[in-house]
């Protein structure tokens, strides 16, 4: 951020162009494939994931079982009804993410996709409610949606007769969504009520990233919990099948789940630290602060007397401007890099040079978020910089931002 009182200074020079770079602007973690793409809501993508499959079979085999043992007369097709349980369940699940994705763009919130994946779903939020209210009414929306589904279920048992494959298939799924909306109730991050307990610590304290170390630390509290207690408590009989005999194998498979459920929650509650730790120093990516102050040069200027005027001005970058001074090209630093010196003088600098597109023209106000969206989406390995009447403040390298990226993550939060 321009912390110069409000005043517009020119980028400082240090040193002479030509010193090398990455030249590629700084990128977020590559985000797993999308999977297969199933439709659109709202221009949202929605998306199943590989994994899906897996925990769908996983599900019908699990289901298939006990279904055996409450309707042995189905034989075979048991596994069909199991299969269109877990299907329908994920359509479940589905309508919870839905929900957050909904009162997102109510919020004006983008949302870059849906992913039903392995356990449960996500929405990928690019951006944070603007207060601790709105992003209270976001987390909760999901799980009252899982509430509401399950209590639908529930009365719609008094229409079905027990015993048979509807009745089966109707508490199967009330349960099942009693159990999602519990478990996301739960108050740590990556889990909705970690982001509803991270709206109350924002609101009391004032500032969201307090409250988003309270909710990833209870979240990893609550992942070491869940990897000890969960194999208790079904060993125990607490969550059903007491008096049951446990085997090896079903010791082992609680144990697994626990493991599972324990990774998935504390991995998340360390993105959750790094997205937010990320978001907090955006701010101090300022293209106006990182622009390197730049010399208009001609066309057939040779390279090494563009040099010159470069390190007497102070300047680290070269602009090639057309004969009435508007500028037409950037001259790429990593050409300059690559010429001999005893080369130069023979050299034109606009055989250096990149056009100036619209999308290389950026404002010197832009920073943060919009600046790297901007870079993401015309990669190139200098941007023309310019005020808000057009005239030129110099020249934005990516290699600069991205230094500048590497170093804001490497301070600690505020």
């Amino acid at each position: 951020m321009d912390e110069s009182g409000g005043q517009k200074r020119r980028p400082e020079g240090d040193g002479r162009p030509g010193a090398p770079g990455p030249g590629k602007p700084p990128e977020r973690p590559r985000e797993p494939g999308g999977g297969l793409l199933m439709g659109r809501f709202f221009g949202v993508p929605i998306y199943v994931a590989p994994s899906w499959f897996l925990v769908a079979a996983l599900i019908t085999w699990v289901f298939g079982g006990q279904l055996d043992r409450v309707l042995p007369e189905l034989g075979g097709a048991r596994y069909l009804v199991s299969l269109f349980f877990a299907v329908a369940f994920y359509a479940s699940v589905l309508v919870h993410e839905l929900a957050h994705t909904v009162v997102a763009l109510r919020q004006k919130l983008p949302v870059r996709r849906i992913q039903l994946q392995f356990f449960g779903g996500v929405s990928e939020i690019e951006k944070e409610s603007e207060t601790p209210g709105r992003e209270f009414l976001l987390a909760f929306v999901g799980p009252l949606l899982s509430l509401v589904l399950g209590g639908a279920f529930y009365l719609a048992l008094d229409l079905v007769e027990p015993g048979t494959v509807p009745g089966v298939l109707i508490a199967g799924l009330t349960i099942s969504n009693l159990l999602v909306a519990v478990f996301n109730l739960l108050p740590g991050l990556p889990l909705d009520g970690g982001r509803m307990l991270r709206a109350v610590v924002w609101k009391l304290t004032g500032k969201p990233m307090s409250g988003t170390v309270a909710a990833a630390w209870v979240g990893r509290a609550l992942a070491v919990a869940v990897l000890i207690g969960l194999p208790l408590l079904t060993h125990t009989g607490t969550l059903g099948g007491a008096g049951q005999e446990v085997d090896g194998m079903d010791t082992v498979m609680d144990a697994l789940l626990a493991a599972i459920l324990a990774a998935i929650i504390w991995t998340g509650a360390g993105n959750s630290l790094r997205v937010a730790r990320l978001r907090e120093h955006l701010p101090d990516l300022c293209a106006r602060a990182l622009t390197r102050r730049a010399v208009p040069v001609e066309e057939a200027t040779p390279l090494s007397e563009a040099l010159r005027r470069a390190n007497e001005a102070g300047a680290r970058a070269l602009v090639v401007v057309d004969p009435h001074g508007d500028p037409v090209s950037l001259v790429r630093e990593a050409a300059i890099v690559g010429v001999p010196e005893h080369r130069r003088p023979w050299v034109a600098v606009g055989g250096l040079a990149q056009e100036i597109t619209e999308g290389t023209r950026v404002p010197a106000e832009l920073d943060g978020e919009e600046l790297l969206e901007r870079l993401r989406a015309h990669p190139a390995s200098e941007y023309l910089v310019v005020e808000e009447d057009g005239a030129v403040y110099g020249v934005l390298a990516a290699s600069d931002v991205e230094r500048a990226f590497v170093k804001a993550m490497a301070r600690p939060g505020r």
